[in-house]
């Protein structure tokens, strides 16, 4: 069967390199018995490795192309290749009980790939794969550095992230115009956050949309000019400054306020 074409559309970039496909399956290589499930396997060249490592595997492919290559060339894989968009699937329906994810992730949609990772959070226990180079480095980065964001502390708070290697974009085809790296997340011990999980989500947007500014100012549209804590020296701090436990300590305070205000409306 004829080799799939790359689509603009959806992002594709097929990687050639089997050395660097086989050093991204072996990323599950501490998650044997665990079902996993390969994020867009185009013509499948990391799919194949995971297919020789025995693994519990299932596919989810857009592109029918793509689906039709792999329902001629992997027959392994018959009854396990789901024709579908990654985003809109119900995965507790698929997996009822724990999975791993791992794909060559499209660079358009790789940050609302690991959002959804995050509502599966107690599903998932390792998510690795490959993404782009300033993507990676943005959910590994730790608190201080520029790159460090909403999604590393959102994902930080439940996995622990590790950049393992950066490819060359000279063995893709086509070549990306950027350079990629392979990542690996690990679910950490956490098992509750000690904060309302919705509103620590919030005030982690609402601190970094003004990323520029003290805490105290960028805080204001949830605490008011009137919340007493702002007095504390956390709100001297700007966002990419704070670790999660802090992020957490600022929801609590935030919990608070919020409380106070719905009480002082009641009187």
């Amino acid at each position: 069967m004829k080799l799939v074409k790359p689509k603009k559309a959806l992002g594709q970039h097929f990687l050639k390199d089997l050395q660097i496909a086989q050093r991204i399956a072996d990323t599950l290589s501490d998650h044997p018995s665990t079902p996993v499930l390969e994020i867009g396997p185009g013509m499948g060249v990391l799919t194949q490795f995971l297919l020789e490592a025995d693994h519990d595997l299932t596919v989810v492919e857009l592109d029918m192309e793509s689906v039709a290559y792999l329902q001629a060339n992997f027959p392994d894989l018959k009854g396990r290749i789901i024709p579908a968009d990654f985003l809109k699937l119900d995965l507790a329906k698929l997996f009822p009980g724990e999975f791993c994810v791992i794909g060559n992730y499209p660079y358009n949609i790789s940050s609302q790939i690991f959002f959804k990772v995050l509502d599966y959070k107690d599903r998932i226990p390792c998510c690795s794969g490959m993404l782009q180079k300033e993507v990676a480095e943005r959910l590994a980065a730790g608190p201080g550095s520029k790159t460090y964001g909403i999604l590393s502390v959102l994902l930080q708070a439940w996995y622990d992230v590790e950049y393992l290697f950066t490819v060359s974009e000279k063995v893709f085809d086509p070549p990306p115009k950027v350079k990629s790296a392979v990542l690996k997340m690990t679910r950490n011990q956490r098992t509750e956050l000690g904060c309302d999980e919705k509103l620590f989500k919030t005030v982690v947007k609402t601190a970094f949309n003004q990323r520029r500014k003290t805490l105290r100012n960028s805080m204001r549209p949830l605490l008011g000019k009137e919340c007493e804590d702002l007095t504390s020296p956390l709100f001297d701090k700007r966002p990419e400054q704070l670790s999660v436990e802090q992020f957490v300590t600022l929801t609590l305070i935030t919990q608070k306020q919020l409380d106070r205000s719905k009480n002082d409306l009641a009187k």
